[in-house]
């Protein structure tokens, strides 16, 4: 039996899917806040499936539903870097407090391993691009990727203490089907609001890596397996695409893929530097080499992502 803390978020979502489809019993324990029913619809009133609607910060009403796990994948977050400028708390209590109740589940129940949905932002304005797991220092520049840190060293010191072994992924942007924030899903919205003009918030130079959300879960359970093998009881990997891609490249396909010409693009820079908000990595690519030595990568890039991302979206109500 697999956990799934968020599976009915966006990641977390796919991620049941393809254990489902692997044959795995899967329990998800999520709040609904920011996930939906609609996503694990299929798996409802399945033998194999199993809904725990909690929230991970009260840790009485779903602690046993760890019990007899063989992995538990942690995914539940609040996924918005912008809400940590003006709602800090929001993001230490949704990150961190609930992390460390995971842990503690972990602990009580003998769970073996943890596998743990960290992020790029971990990085910070890092100043070696495509950037490795041993880069340092890492000086996260949002309380969204420092709340990231704080669990990933969470996960270092239960793994020390308790022996819960502990896999972190540090995903790159990740996109797809059943988004509901981000660059493209705010572009898509703007342009069905006014096809004439779109507001992009940065000077439009930003340039991020983004991968497909197929090929982000597939690499998930890639590495699971090949930690498993390994015998270590911590271990990271970055998890992105080998290219990156610019927020006016990434407007440009999505006028493209909504057939609209003449938009004018108005730009809203907020920091002197161009970044869209402050605690916004402007420069970010994440070196996979790691990724690729245990003989997996990604099917397709970043632009590619983009477009079939933005395809998906234009086609939704």
């Amino acid at each position: 039996m697999i956990v799934v803390t968020g599976g009915c978020g966006f990641i977390g979502s796919h991620l049941v899917d393809a254990l489902a489809e692997r044959g795995f019993d899967v329990v998800v324990i999520d709040n609904l806040s920011t996930g939906s029913l609609d996503n694990v619809r299929q798996h409802l009133d399945k033998p194999y499936f199993r809904l725990v609607k909690a929230d991970l910060k009260r840790w009485e009403e779903w602690v046993e539903a760890v019990a007899g796990a063989e992995a538990v994948f942690h995914f539940a977050a609040n996924p918005e870097v912008r809400v940590s400028v003006t709602d800090p708390r929001i993001h230490f209590e949704e990150n961190v407090v609930a992390t460390f109740n995971v842990l503690e589940a972990c602990r009580k129940h003998d769970v073996p391993v943890l596998v743990f949905a960290s992020s790029s932002t971990v990085y910070g304005d890092a100043k070696k691009i495509p950037t490795p797991e041993d880069y340092h220092p890492l000086e996260p520049i949002s309380v969204y990727g420092a709340s990231k840190l704080a669990c990933e060293n969470l996960i270092v010191a239960y793994a020390k203490l308790y022996g819960i072994r502990g896999l972190v992924l540090r995903y790159a942007n990740v996109i797809g089907p059943r988004s509901t924030h981000g660059v493209i899903f705010d572009f898509v919205r703007k342009l069905r609001a006014n096809s004439r003009v779109l507001e992009i918030l940065g000077d439009g130079t930003q340039r991020k890596s983004y991968i497909y959300v197929s090929d982000a879960i597939d690499a998930t359970l890639h590495l699971l397996e090949t930690f498993r093998n390994s015998g270590r009881e911590y271990d990271v990997y970055n998890i992105g695409s080998e290219d990156w891609v610019t927020v006016r490249e990434i407007a440009d396909i999505v006028v493209e893929e909504m057939g609209l010409k003449d938009v004018r693009y108005v730009f809203k820079p907020a920091t002197p530097d161009g970044r869209g908000w402050p605690g916004d990595v402007k420069l970010m690519l994440l070196d996979i080499s790691k990724l690729k030595s245990t003989g997996w990568r990604p099917k397709i890039n970043s632009r590619e992502a983009v477009r079939a991302t933005a395809r998906w979206l234009v086609k939704r109500p």
